[in-house]
């Protein structure tokens, strides 16, 4: 389901300038809205770093002096084990 907005009481000038703005990019004034809308809701730099850090923080610790296993020996060991 998709909500709806209604914004009253907007600048003619403004509203203006959105009209010419979606003219210009081939889109009905009301795709523009929504496409400006959506931008703006995007996450923040911010947020998007504390998603990084809220999911590095479920990865186990790895053992002193010891990497990950790359890909290839992740394979080899599914392999191994059938």
């Amino acid at each position: 389901m998709m909500g709806q907005v209604l914004i009253r009481n907007i600048d003619d000038k403004v509203l203006e300038r959105l009209k010419r703005r979606a003219t210009t990019q081939r889109k009905s004034l009301e795709q523009s809205l929504r496409d400006l809308l959506t931008d703006s809701a995007r996450p923040s730099r911010a947020e998007l770093l504390a998603e990084v850090d809220r999911i590095a923080a479920m990865t186990p610790p790895r053992e002193e002096g010891k990497s990950y296993p790359t890909a290839e020996e992740l394979v080899r060991q599914s392999r191994d084990s059938r």
